[in-house]
């Protein structure tokens, strides 16, 4: 049976629920049943439509979401047996209308908006916002737009093809696109503003990674995940690697380096039930021969591999489960290479070099719920604002700022005609 007698079948035993718990559980609302439904009767164009109108990065999302805990985790078929697949359905659904589907570049009478970062984020409000009308410039760090799904997800997961095609449909749509352009040290946010862009939108991701605070992170043999899985062919690894951390880009660091001929270790200092990576993505991560060494946190890195402390987890006077150091348990795991995988943080380009524009203590730029930033003209959201998230949280986002960014628009645009 071909794959899509198989998708077929799958669709036909969805039970079409009134009041569907995995379009409750998304995050950007997909209306699941009604997809279903087209895809039984065969209207694969309309579904990829209503799909790419909820949101623009359906394809991607059908491939990297965390479907678990989503649409597929809370599936009532799934109380007694097995979820429906509908990420799979999504899938070639979407990556049918993105491939067929051509945009036209309608005319550009809204105003100037400037997209600052071509991440998943800011894919999203480009799509939203030069199909209302207006003229729009993404201004991007690297030298092609995606940002993490580029330079972050690895080939396997998501295949750079599928971004390319997203870019295609943008400059079908007149999107201007300015590469290797960082804001902040030569063009700045107030420029921007003074060049009469009406608004800009920040959607930068987190892209500075951190750091262990240890002895040894300086070192020659030690790669920060983030840096590496930008072009992992690049690197020397050597025939032995541990990765230290557990979120999903550790796995992804984790994994990419086994497929690229080494033996890889993930060093953690926690069970696998604390682990803050999904479910899934540590069972792949399992089965692609990864190793694990649970309990163990990196005390120093030198040339060889890691000094590492024992630890365990103990409760507290008030209950609450800590993990702690066992004093005096101490071992050394050897290795060519180190990869550092314990989150990111925004870069300070854009904030140090402007006015008006307020972050956080962890560096993350304030908005309110619309998007709206505390500077005049400018909105932002995605990492650069909630920290390292997903990327359906990332679009979700994006489809109400971009409607915050419309609505100031033309009350801007009312009060000038005053």
């Amino acid at each position: 049976m071909d794959r899509n007698n198989l998708l077929l079948d799958e669709a036909n035993r969805c039970l079409l629920c009134k009041k569907p718990n995995c379009k409750k559980n998304c995050p950007i609302d997909t209306p699941i049943p009604d997809i279903i439904s087209l895809y039984k009767e065969g209207k694969i164009k309309e579904a990829g439509e209503i799909l790419f109108n909820n949101n623009p990065l359906s394809v991607v999302c059908s491939l990297v979401c965390i479907h678990e805990d989503q649409c597929k985790g809370n599936c009532v078929r799934g109380i007694k047996g097995e979820p429906i697949r509908f990420h799979e359905i999504e899938q070639e659904i979407s990556e049918q209308y993105l491939k067929e589907v051509r945009f036209k570049d309608i005319e550009k009478d809204k105003g100037r908006i400037a997209i600052i970062g071509g991440g998943p984020a800011g894919i999203t409000a480009a799509f939203i916002l030069a199909r209302k009308g207006y003229n729009i410039t993404i201004f991007e760090a690297h030298d092609k737009i995606g940002g993490v799904l580029r330079y972050g997800i690895p080939e396997y997961r998501l295949p750079k093809q599928l971004v390319d095609t997203l870019e295609e449909r943008l400059l079908e749509l007149g999107v201007k696109i300015r590469p290797n352009t960082v804001i902040g040290p030569v063009i700045s946010l107030d420029r921007l503003l003074e060049d009469s862009y009406k608004a800009v939108f920040i959607g930068t991701g987190v892209w500075n990674p951190k750091t262990l605070d240890i002895k040894g992170e300086t070192l020659g043999n030690v790669h920060f995940a983030i840096d590496y899985l930008k072009s992992p062919q690049t690197y020397r690894l050597g025939e032995k690697v541990a990765v230290i951390g557990a979120g999903n880009v550790a796995m992804d660091a984790a994994r990419t380096a086994k497929r690229n001929g080494a033996e890889v270790t993930i060093l953690y200092r926690k069970s696998f039930d604390e682990m803050p990576a999904s479910k899934q993505e540590i069972m792949e991560t399992r089965e692609d021969g990864v190793k694990f060494e649970l309990f163990k946190a990196p005390l120093e890195i030198t040339e060889k591999g890691v000094k590492l402390a024992a630890t365990e987890n103990v409760t507290d006077a008030e209950g609450k489960i800590r993990t702690k150091i066992i004093q005096g348990k101490e071992e050394f795991f050897e290795c060519d290479s180190v990869i550092v995988a314990v989150s990111q943080t925004p870069k300070t380009n854009i904030v140090s070099n402007t006015t008006e524009l307020d972050t956080n203590r962890w560096g993350l730029i304030v908005t309110d719920e619309k998007g709206n930033t505390t500077k005049k003209g400018t909105f932002a959201c995605g990492d650069v604002v909630t920290g390292a998230k997903t990327v359906v949280e990332a679009a979700a986002q994006a489809k109400i700022v971009a409607e915050t960014i419309d609505e100031y628009c033309k009350v801007s645009a009312s009060q000038d005609i005053k």
